[in-house]
């Protein structure tokens, strides 16, 4: 019997690179973004080798993700995995310095959006009894780093939600995996600076840094794993 995943961020990075990685396990997927284009050219790649659908919306929109979510047709709502991917980072100043809009991004992106996320699928997994969550931390979430107070404390807050996840699920048959990336070359870096290309490019000089297969392939190891076995944390 084949798996659902629902992935949110799926346009680009370790969302794009996770969709690819589970259909070649052929895992089916809800492709989930902000990019309508994109998802379209992504769902018509992977369809080739499984089943796919897509949903438009923005994560830190509650009314939009409950309305999309809950607009899945029947055969679509039974996910099995849920991929908390989307997220963001704005900016990079001494707290003193930083743009509100910024924070307000960072925090509604990363952590309101994972719960809004959250709290329409996991019901579904609590009544069959089965599932696992995976949510996209940072290494950030572990260790703060100077002049990205807000963007820390908000994959610190992804940390805490996922062990509470895993405390109040497990016994719900609901694997709950946190995975902690370190720096990954994707378009992180572009949103962050606001579309400055060579800023940046700069943050991966003197390195080879990961990329988003990388990750996916944790990911896929995560769900992949016995089902006596959890990934609780990973930390790449």
């Amino acid at each position: 019997m084949s798996r659902i995943a629902l992935i949110t961020g799926a346009t680009s990075g370790i969302g794009k690179a996770t969709a690819e990685a589970f259909a070649n396990v052929g895992i089916d997927l809800i492709l989930c973004g902000r990019r309508q284009d994109r998802l379209n050219e992504l769902s018509v790649k992977l369809s080739q080798y499984v089943k796919t659908t897509t949903l438009l919306f923005d994560v830190r929109d509650y009314a939009a993700v409950s309305k999309a979510i809950s607009s899945l047709p029947e055969d679509w709502q039974a996910v099995d995995i849920l991929v908390n991917n989307a997220g963001n980072a704005h900016g990079l100043s001494a707290i003193q310095d930083g743009d509100v809009a910024d924070w307000d991004a960072m925090i509604d992106g990363n952590v309101q959006g994972l719960l809004y996320v959250s709290k329409a699928v996991i019901p579904g997994m609590v009544a069959r009894g089965r599932g696992h969550i995976v949510n996209l931390s940072s290494v950030a979430g572990k260790q703060t780093y100077a002049n990205g107070a807000v963007y820390c404390a908000s994959k610190k807050a992804v940390e805490a939600i996922s062990e509470g996840m895993r405390l109040d699920l497990t016994q719900h048959g609901i694997k709950v995996t946190n995975i902690a990336p370190g720096a990954v070359e994707t378009e992180f870096s572009l949103v962050r600076f606001k579309g400055d290309e060579n800023r940046a490019a700069k943050v991966y000089e003197g390195f080879d840094p990961l990329l988003a297969e990388d990750i996916a392939n944790a990911v896929v190891y995560a769900v992949n794993a016995p089902s006596r076995v959890t990934i609780a944390d990973l930390t790449i």
